[in-house]
């Protein structure tokens, strides 16, 4: 799967995805750091990439339609959250990509779950 991880996702992050097999593309390295979260999503959609990310706003799907892109994945640490929770969530986010695709689709990864938005019909 072609991953983009936003700037709030640290090298190690793109380290656990590349061992699990992705190509990973990351917001810093393509200096995107000061890209609007809309310039951002535009980019990951040019790209063909699901964008990985800590941003809670990538989590609206009203503004962030799911099916328009490759896949969005918010990863969502509660309270003090420790290096091995962003660890943990990362391992279920794997296991997910494993397990079914995520184009189209809004991911929410916490470090124990995953779960995919479902709009109401």
């Amino acid at each position: 799967m072609q991953l983009k991880l936003d700037e709030n996702l640290g090298r190690r992050s793109a380290e656990i995805l590349a061992a699990a097999g992705h190509d990973v593309a990351t917001v810093p390295g393509e200096d995107l750091c000061r890209a609007s979260d809309k310039d951002l999503a535009r980019v990951c959609q040019a790209e063909g990439r699901c964008l990985v990310t800590l941003d809670l706003d990538f989590g609206n799907p009203l503004v962030f339609k799911p099916a328009d892109y490759s896949g969005l994945v918010v990863v969502r640490l509660r309270g003090r959250a420790e290096p091995a929770d962003l660890e943990r969530a990362l391992r279920v986010l794997v296991a997910g990509l494993e397990a079914e695709p995520v184009v189209g689709k809004l991911w929410i990864v916490e470090p124990t779950t995953l779960r995919e938005y479902q709009p109401e019909n």
